[in-house]
């Protein structure tokens, strides 16, 4: 980053609104990677477990409140922001998923250097007047980004056909393999539903319980699979807006978790771990999963067929809302445990080679190094170019 020996190091600025789910997970491996290399990191977010996990690593947190989703509290949120970024002065601003890039590009408005990471798009949340609004917003908002990163090749593309325009870094998310790896069942397993044996067929889905990560549509397929697999035990980890309604849905075979600080036990009782998503950007359920050496089975949407190498991708994906595919899958996959095995070692294998959270934390100080290093004249008029750091 050009700096002498007497240069203080680069002070972040991250900004998160989520601040639960794979958001909050990446947020936190980028804040631990990033102290550990000698930067200045702070955070602003709301209050709560993830901003006492950041302080605990050693972040500077801000206190930032913030509704997760946008409404007429915003003008309020961005001056709240303001404030804090005229406190911190960072060198460069990191905000993350569609709440924190609208209030932070807002309070910056382009004056310091900015990266914006989208976790997948706004516009793919909603449809309608909403969503050709959030595109509009991020068409015209990426003129304050100095940097697009997406965690994958469609997330780009997808941001392309919406007309966003910028400058990318198309960084995979990342796992850390060490927290995530095969081990035995261990406890999990003695909290299943009902009177279900330790041997029990267990489906696992971690996630928050809203629409996008399409839990309904599991529900939907989980009688077909009980009249295949009668013994089967379906297990929702995660909370979420659609909890309630999701529980109306569910059959006494099913068990809701909850919220959970470490998902890796659940992963580890499972003989098969499911999300059907509507959309994803690269989801981080299923790496983890595959990092602990489980079978996965994943919707055919944006960002996960990338997520799985090309030998799973036959056993491993479905279609998106079609619960009848959903359920087929389900329960082939539960009746062989010798593909379940096999799928899972070269899952293993596939993370360890491609999704490493240290190789995703060093190709986001990269982009860092090139924002805070060089001129920025190069971004000031965007372009389409794709900047994938090595």
């Amino acid at each position: 980053m050009h700096q002498s020996t007497t240069d203080p190091p680069p002070r972040v600025l991250h900004l998160t609104q989520p601040v639960d789910g794979g958001v909050a997970r990446v947020v936190t491996d980028l804040a631990r990677d990033q102290l550990a290399a000698g930067l200045c990191v702070a955070v602003a977010c709301p209050d709560g477990p993830l901003a006492a996990r950041l302080a605990a690593l050693g972040a500077d947190v801000r206190p930032w409140a913030a509704a997760r989703e946008p409404g007429p509290s915003l003008v309020a949120e961005v001056r709240r922001l303001a404030a804090v970024l005229a406190d911190v002065r960072p060198g460069l601003v990191h905000a993350h998923s569609a709440k924190a890039g609208l209030a932070g590009r807002l309070a910056v408005r382009g004056r310091i250097p900015t990266v914006f990471q989208p976790h997948a798009w706004s516009f793919e949340a909603a449809g309608g007047v909403t969503g050709a609004l959030a595109a509009g917003w991020e068409r015209w908002a990426a003129r304050w980004a100095d940097r697009i990163v997406c965690v994958s090749e469609a997330e780009r593309r997808r941001g392309l056909r919406a007309g966003v325009r910028g400058r990318w870094s198309v960084v995979p998310n990342g796992i850390d393999t060490d927290r995530f790896r095969p081990a035995a069942a261990g406890p999990a397993r003695a909290a299943l539903p009902g009177d279900a044996g330790p041997h029990a067929p267990l489906v696992v889905c971690v996630g928050r319980l809203c629409r996008q990560k399409g839990q309904d549509v599991l529900l939907a397929a989980w009688e077909p699979v009980l009249r295949r697999v009668p013994d089967a035990r379906l297990v929702l980890v995660g909370d979420g807006p659609d909890g309630a309604r999701l529980r109306d849905l569910a059959p006494s075979s099913v068990r809701f978790a909850g919220a959970v600080d470490d998902p890796v036990p659940w992963y580890r009782a499972a003989d098969l771990v499911v999300l059907p998503s509507r959309w994803e950007g690269m989801a981080l359920a299923p790496l983890e999963a595959m990092a602990c050496a489980r079978a996965v089975l994943v919707t055919d949407v944006d960002g996960a067929r990338e997520s799985l190498p090309a030998a799973l991708a036959p056993h491993c994906l479905v279609p998106p809302r079609d619960p009848a595919a959903l359920a087929g899958a389900v329960a082939a996959l539960l009746l062989d445990p010798g593909l379940r095995a096999r799928l899972g070692r070269e899952g293993r294998r596939h993370v360890l080679s491609s999704h490493d959270v240290r190789d995703t934390a060093g190709a986001v100080r990269a982009v860092y190094r090139e924002l805070l290093g060089g001129p920025r004249a190069a971004a000031a008029a965007p372009d389409d170019r794709e900047s994938v750091p090595s």
